[in-house]
């Protein structure tokens, strides 16, 4: 398990954020926190908090204004086209809705491969192979690469989902709402998949979420957002079981409990 002296694998520094044309409003102010190596850890608040710019930044897709997004001990510097490639080859994303992040076009084959291709990871009967391994890994059968998207249902499209993340081996899943668009029988399913995955690959998880309950049953730590700070940090069993601020009172008291 990490302690709180094990060095950061993923962690943002003062960050700071406007995006143009909003008068200059910080989607993002002196933000600070960091994720340990095997560490699952969520970044909770409501709409307009800031968690999609944080999550921008943790899968480098935006550098803040101010401040430092650092994996491994050193800074991340997205003019880096090399340093960029080997980070998103260790930081892969699940998106919130398994309807529209996966291209109806494509067979479920080519989706979970395209990380293998764009990242130069494995070609030809490797890739195959790789494919094949991660679909089985996610509960699903053996002829699921050979479909569609549409033949499959919500949870089992965000299983694929979850299998492209997970194909090239990554250190660090980040995940946006994983289960927010499924039922309430299919959340608890898929946290158990996402429990599982990182027992058994030694991954660590960053989940983006306004659902408390979620981050309470797959986090031991939280970071709370509200209009671009953060306005508590720690254990999640500290911050759930005796929040300090007001504002995360709040949202616990919004949020119904996930059956175990």
């Amino acid at each position: 398990m990490p302690t709180t002296t094990t060095p950061p694998l993923l962690a943002v520094d003062h960050a700071s954020f406007a995006y143009p044309g909003r008068n200059a409003a910080l989607a993002l102010d002196d933000v600070s926190f960091a994720v340990r190596a095997g560490q699952h850890v969520g970044i909770v608040g409501e709409s307009g908090a800031g968690k999609t710019t944080v999550l921008r930044m943790l899968l480098g897709l935006q550098a803040p204004d101010s401040g430092t997004v650092t994996f491994d001990g050193a800074p991340l510097d997205l003019r880096d086209r090399s340093a960029v490639r080997r980070f998103r080859a260790a930081v892969q994303p699940v998106f919130q809705d398994p309807y529209s992040s996966l291209d109806p076009r494509q067979r479920v084959d080519r989706i979970v491969g395209e990380p293998l291709r764009s990242l130069g990871v494995a070609t030809g009967s490797e890739a195959s192979d790789r494919v094949e391994a991660a679909l089985r890994d996610v509960g699903l059968d053996g002829d699921a690469g050979r479909r569609y998207p549409h033949e499959f249902s919500g949870g089992q499209r965000q299983r694929i989902a979850i299998a492209r993340a997970v194909v090239a081996g990554p250190r660090v899943l980040v995940a946006d709402e994983p289960v927010s668009a499924l039922d309430l029988t299919t959340r608890v399913a898929v946290l158990e998949l996402f429990e599982r995955l990182a027992a058994e690959h030694g991954m660590t998880i960053v989940l983006v979420s306004h659902d408390l309950a979620v981050v309470a049953r797959l986090c031991a730590e939280t970071v709370v957002l509200r209009r671009g700070r953060v306005v508590e940090q720690g254990a999640t069993s500290r911050v759930l079981g005796a929040p300090e601020s007001a504002y995360t009172s709040a949202l616990l008291d919004a949020v119904p409990r996930l059956p175990r």
